[in-house]
């Protein structure tokens, strides 16, 4: 049995299972498969939060976990949903990612694994961080709604 953790900010980080994992996602759209579980990428400009203006939390797509607030999301024209820090850096995995003969650092949902995107050097203060985000592995929850978890 896996030990429980918590994040700084009170969330279970406990990771799921593989067979919970392919429950979860037993919902998702072929595209949204190959983004989340594969580390595919969304075309630009096409993702549904990405002119989201509305305050609240942007969550894991596949578990529920808090992983940006709308007050951390900048206008990048990358054509991706950019945020410049994390809702807790505990819930943010990053990995090296040496494909496609770049080197870059990708981000994962710490609790589930699923790819959200990638990290790069070249954002705003305070961070100079631009986390850019695929829109499929997103999910959006409004300010003063609850934000559940998946499990």
């Amino acid at each position: 049995m896996t030990t429980p953790r918590t994040s700084r900010s009170g969330f279970d980080l406990t990771p799921l299972s593989a067979d919970r994992i392919t429950a979860l996602a037993a919902e998702f759209s072929p595209e949204e498969r190959h983004v989340i579980l594969h580390q595919g990428t969304e075309r630009p400009f096409c993702g549904l939060l990405l002119d989201n203006k509305q305050a609240g939390t942007y969550t894991c797509r596949l578990c529920g976990l808090p992983l940006f607030r709308s007050d951390a999301k900048f206008e990048s024209g990358t054509g991706w949903p950019s945020f410049f820090q994390p809702f807790d850096p505990d819930h943010v995995a990053e990995l090296g990612d040496h494909g496609h003969g770049m080197l870059r650092t990708e981000i994962r949902c710490k609790r589930c694994d699923a790819h959200l995107g990638h990290v790069f050097p070249d954002g705003p203060p305070p961070t100079r961080l631009r986390y850019c985000l695929n829109s499929v592995s997103l999910s959006f929850v409004v300010a003063g709604q609850p934000t559940p978890l998946r499990s």
